[in-house]
């Protein structure tokens, strides 16, 4: 009974892990491209 609420809690925590890693991923993406075009438009409305 113990292996099988260890492989249980295993594979829960393999999966909120992947989770969050893709949640992370998904983050850094949108800030890694978000925050450059951001200030490229705030910069051409400038001057405008």
């Amino acid at each position: 009974m113990k292996g099988f609420i260890d492989d249980l809690a295993g594979a829960i925590y393999d999966v909120f892990k992947f989770i969050f890693r893709s949640i992370c991923y998904i983050v850094a993406g949108m800030v890694i491209v978000g925050v450059p075009m951001y200030l490229l438009i705030l910069i051409s409305n400038l001057f405008n």
